[in-house]
């Protein structure tokens, strides 16, 4: 079989403290009852977690299968078939703030056997008055943030921001950082799950008791010299939200009836349709085929395919590249 359909996965939902249902809500997703859930892990390659093909000929195969036995076809002639899938999606249900957190630059996350993680945040929902907290206050030294750690006056030490939806910012290994609640966010991020915390804001987690901080590792990690992150407010035109070594995103905006086209042999990409929903058109003027990517959706286009899809209605997607 040739591999030129879109790949959808089963979403992996993981419970935080800090979740919510929001993914019921706003997508209409069935979750598991009774749970706060914090994350969908949308597309994986992890052991400890495995993206499933949902539906076509694939269904059922792990997303590392398909890389060991297609490599080729998903992701181009030349991928190693060992290479773990570089990026990791998934949506964050912030119901409640998240901890004031940090990942490692690549040369501390090998010191300290953790993993470097540069991720995008797209904010899909916000609520009124909702925040980002991404970098340090201007001017803010170390010593003065291991003060304000040891008093509990740390919160005046960070880069706090307004936020709505159609936003969106890089975070890069090394930026503390945090989400506050109320926001939905699409996060688009290198494979990794390294994560340290700094400060919890006094929480505790689901067992009742105060949730593990890394105080040294993060204090290790943070870039004392990255000053109040920038915001790329939302906008209604097409463009470039982010760009960096890791990868490159495309925020497009179509009309009802607009189409998007890619082409097979250029590169694998992500679609995310934020807003809306797109159809699938059948290449060669064959017949259409019965697949609706809907809001929420996460797709994975391989290399070798050609796709063609149509707005139904206005709608937002992001396009994800230059990942390989």
């Amino acid at each position: 079989m040739h591999l030129r359909e879109p790949l959808r996965f089963t979403p992996l939902y993981q419970e935080r403290v800090w979740g919510g249902r929001a993914l019921d809500a706003v997508f209409g997703r069935p979750l598991p009852a009774g749970r706060p859930i914090g994350e969908s892990w949308e597309i994986v390659d992890r052991p400890e977690a495995q993206s499933l093909v949902r539906g076509g000929p694939w269904q059922g195969w792990t997303l590392r299968r398909l890389l060991a036995e297609q490599a080729a076809a998903v992701m181009g002639p030349r991928w190693p078939a060992r290479r773990p899938f570089p990026l990791l999606v998934k949506w964050l249900d912030c119901h409640e703030r998240l901890s004031l957190q940090v990942h490692p630059p690549a040369a501390v996350a090998t010191e300290l056997h953790g993993e470097p993680k540069t991720e995008n945040w797209y904010i899909a929902h916000t609520a009124q008055d909702a925040e980002l907290i991404v970098g340090l206050r201007r001017g803010v030294t170390r010593p003065e943030f291991e003060r304000a750690l040891a008093d509990g006056t740390v919160e005046a030490c960070v880069h706090h921001f307004p936020v709505a939806a159609g936003d969106s910012i890089l975070v890069r290994s090394g930026e503390v950082h945090a989400i506050d609640a109320g926001n939905l966010i699409l996060e688009i991020q290198q494979n990794s799950d390294t994560t340290y915390r700094v400060h919890d804001w006094g929480r505790v987690g689901l067992d009742g008791r105060p949730r593990q901080l890394h105080i040294a590792e993060s204090l290790r990690s943070i870039r004392w010299d990255d000053y109040e992150a920038e915001l790329v407010r939302g906008s209604p035109t097409s463009g470039v939200i982010a760009d960096c070594a890791e990868f490159r995103i495309r925020r497009v905006l179509l009309g009802a009836g607009e189409r998007l086209h890619v082409a097979a042999g250029e590169q694998p990409r992500l679609l995310s349709v934020v807003r809306g929903q797109l159809s699938l058109q059948a290449e060669g003027g064959g017949e259409k085929r019965p697949f609706a990517v809907d809001p929420g959706d996460n797709l994975l286009l391989p290399y070798g395919g050609t796709f063609t899809f149509a707005a139904d209605a206005t709608t937002i997607l992001l396009l994800t590249e230059n990942f390989v």
